[in-house]
């Protein structure tokens, strides 16, 4: 039968509550304080910054009149006696801070305060608190009884800094960033009308920009740092504009029109610049965390810079294409483009083949370096010669094709003509051995493949070969 509550029975509750419970006094603090007000103190704060010896004066006014049972188990005390004679080895060192916050709410009138804070055991542990006091209902003018709650959060504590720890030694760039007003302006272009994001961007190629801008950094590692060639944390913030530019727009967008479409975690590939300008490429990843899928309020990005993987990329991509010797393409890329250019068909695309004269004389007679040399400069001729847009390669030994996409045959006839000018022009700067090139070039018509073409192309050829060397005979 439920019975009224006497004085026993709030003895007995406050005894064995499962949280820490003091019943403390803090008069003395209160006539600490009407005499700085008596003295003509207005600003506390800024008194405390001139005195801070007084946060300590007033630790040392606290009266604890009465703690619970858990309160002794929590700060290893044998009895109450035993914690009530060492509260300054509860009472000290990390306890200024948060008591320095506690005294600020106590000027400006507040009865009651909540906060985090550092208290210490009677084993000298160091134990982080979350603490709550409240000024009890007719005590608010003398300040004679305050109950205080005090939780154990060290675990939750150590837990944070660890992941802090994690967070901040991560071998990769890590960003946790705020897209709630990303998602407001998704849901304000909802309401307008909008369902396709990717046009609205493309029709609207500035608001890309708009929402870069909308983005919140809460916080970055050291990694991050490092890679953007920052000196703080504020310096990245502050130029956060030369670091998401250009080329990174491309993948921003694509981004955006992800998380539009309900896509919350996603990688890609693409450029960021370190704050001195250098470009470098990376790989993103994102994700919206979990409980914030509704309004984008926590993302976590990471980033890696992939530079000298796409370097390396790149190198092997550009060996497989291409020839060591000469640095045109090689055969391979060349019998690659030629079925490409089969499959998509548009007449005329004119072939013209290479063939380097007189080189097995140049070896037997100079050796074989000067041979490689004469490989070399015909290379450069026909680099030179063929414009960019078109593919010159170099198919055999001494044997080299160009193919010339949208090119009729009188515009194959001029690319031959500047190969021999190039080809005078390259032996007035070269000694010995003498460059000289046969050429022979044909253009396609409908109807006949592009092998038969380059059949047309090499007869030519060789008809221009047996010329040279029935002139080189007549000159002997």
């Amino acid at each position: 039968m439920f019975q009224p509550a006497g004085e026993e029975y709030l003895i007995t509750l406050f005894e064995y509550a499962p949280i820490s419970l003091w019943e403390q006094d803090y008069s003395s603090i209160k006539k600490l304080f009407d005499e700085l007000r008596r003295t003509g103190v207005e600003s506390f704060e800024s008194y405390l910054d001139e005195h801070p010896a007084f946060v300590e004066d007033c630790m040392r006014q606290i009266k604890v009149l009465n703690v619970n049972q858990k309160t002794l188990m929590m700060f290893k005390a044998e009895t109450k006696s035993d914690l009530l004679s060492n509260l300054d080895q509860v009472f000290r060192d990390g306890m200024r801070h948060h008591f320095r916050e506690e005294l600020l709410a106590l000027w400006n009138g507040d009865v009651n305060w909540s906060g985090e804070g550092v208290n210490y055991t009677l084993e000298g542990d160091p134990m982080d608190i979350l603490l709550h006091w409240r000024i009890l209902p007719e005590y608010e003018s003398t300040w004679e009884r305050v109950l205080v709650t005090i939780e154990d959060v060290t675990a939750r504590k150590q837990a944070e800094r660890r992941f802090q720890d994690l967070f901040e030694a991560s071998p990769i760039s890590l960003w946790e960033e705020d897209y709630t007003n990303i998602k407001k302006l998704f849901d304000e272009l909802r309401l307008q009308g909008v369902k396709d994001l990717r046009s609205h961007l493309a029709k609207h190629p500035d608001l890309v920009g708009h929402f870069a801008g909308l983005i919140k950094v809460i916080n970055v590692n050291k990694r991050t740092l490092e890679l953007f060639g920052a000196s703080s944390k504020e310096h990245l913030k502050e130029n956060l504009h030369l670091i998401f530019q250009d080329e990174m727009k491309v993948h921003f967008a694509k981004e955006l029109v992800d998380l539009w479409n309900g896509k919350l975690a996603y990688e890609r590939e693409g450029i960021n610049y370190s704050l001195t300008g250098d470009p470098f490429d990376i790989q993103l990843d994102f994700r919206i965390m979990p409980g914030y899928e509704e309004n984008f309020g926590w993302a976590l990005v990471s980033i890696q810079d992939i530079t000298s993987r796409k370097k390396a990329e790149d190198y092997l991509r550009y060996l497989g294409t291409h020839d060591a010797m000469t640095g045109l393409y090689n055969r391979a890329y060349f019998e690659e483009t030629l079925v490409k250019f089969e499959k998509q068909r548009r007449d005329p695309v004119s072939i013209i083949i290479f063939d380097l004269n007189y080189l097995k004389h140049a070896n037997d007679t100079h050796g074989h370096q000067a041979g490689d040399k004469l490989i070399r400069r015909a290379a450069e001729v026909i680099k030179a010669a063929i414009s960019a847009e078109h593919v010159a390669a170099r198919i055999g030994g001494d044997e080299f094709a160009a193919i010339l996409a949208d090119t009729d045959e009188a515009i194959a006839a001029e690319y031959i003509k500047q190969v021999q000018v190039l080809i005078g022009l390259n032996n007035k700067y070269y000694r010995e051995p003498e460059l000289s090139i046969s050429v022979g070039a044909a253009t396609s018509v409908p109807g006949i493949s592009l092998e038969k073409i380059i059949g047309k192309a090499d007869d030519a050829m060789y008809a221009n070969k047996s010329e040279h060397h029935r002139r080189r005979k007549d000159d002997r």
